[in-house]
């Protein structure tokens, strides 16, 4: 290139930089700036923006749990949660079935994933209060953690306290879905047998934990969605957050 025209790029060039660009062009901040917009929002964050962020991706993913465990075969219908008969009733399924009366407690056990579905949509209070106590000094451990590291934390801190208001809840379930009057009925049918050894299960302990570990298990795979997938962001706050990891 000769110096006539160098000399005309070089005004060209001074030319464009000096007037302004067309509306919403943007060309020259995409070639001075790409890939620093994504590093100035998540430094932009507050720790009070990650923490409502974090809490709000534990509460929809809680309400889309619930939705989905808390309605008919919730539980009894998915073969990573279904709930078996507790190991203790083994021996009273063994000793019935010699007789022909096992089919007792087949319908207990659908009626033990039947009280853990009625359980789950009232729970749900109970779950978006635990969340909602999470301080804010966890809240950047979490964030920065594995893409189940809210749900653990969730769990570890607050799975007894969870476990001692669904006693009740549950205990109400049973009820309702037959579960107690059936097991009434296993128990006297398994004690009229001779030489049988002594059974005793506490069917709301057990379908306490049996449901929370779903509930938990869920839980921990809607809040990776959310991490990771941009479409299970549906607000603006957790596309926000989010978006900036």
């Amino acid at each position: 290139m000769n110096r006539i025209s160098q000399t005309a790029v070089y005004a060209a060039l001074i030319a464009m930089l000096g007037s302004s660009p067309p509306a919403g062009a943007g060309w020259l901040d995409d070639l001075l700036g790409k890939g620093k917009d994504k590093q100035a929002t998540s430094s932009a964050l507050t720790t009070s923006q990650i923490g409502a962020g974090l809490k709000e991706a534990l509460e929809v993913g809680t309400v889309r749990v619930v939705d989905t465990l808390g309605r008919p075969d919730g539980f009894s219908g998915d073969p990573l949660i279904r709930i078996p008969l507790p190991d203790s009733l083994t021996s009273v399924q063994s000793a019935l079935s010699k007789i022909g009366m096992a089919g007792t407690l087949d319908n207990l056990e659908l009626e033990l994933n039947r009280a853990a579905e009625v359980a789950t949509p009232k729970a749900k209070a109970l779950f978006l209060d635990a969340i909602r106590a999470l301080t804010l000094d966890d809240v950047m451990a979490i964030y920065k953690g594995p893409d189940d590291a809210a749900t653990q934390y969730l769990r570890g801190q607050m799975s007894e306290p969870l476990s001692v208001a669904m006693q009740p809840v549950v205990d109400d379930s049973l009820a309702q879905v037959g579960a107690v009057a059936t097991y009434d009925t296993v128990m006297s049918q398994y004690n009229a047998l001779p030489f049988v050894p002594e059974v005793d299960a506490d069917l709301t302990t057990y379908v306490v934990g049996k449901g929370l570990d779903g509930i938990f298990l869920y839980l921990a795979k809607e809040e990776a969605a959310i991490r990771t997938d941009p479409v299970e962001r549906t607000t603006a706050l957790l596309q926000q957050v989010f978006g900036a990891r």
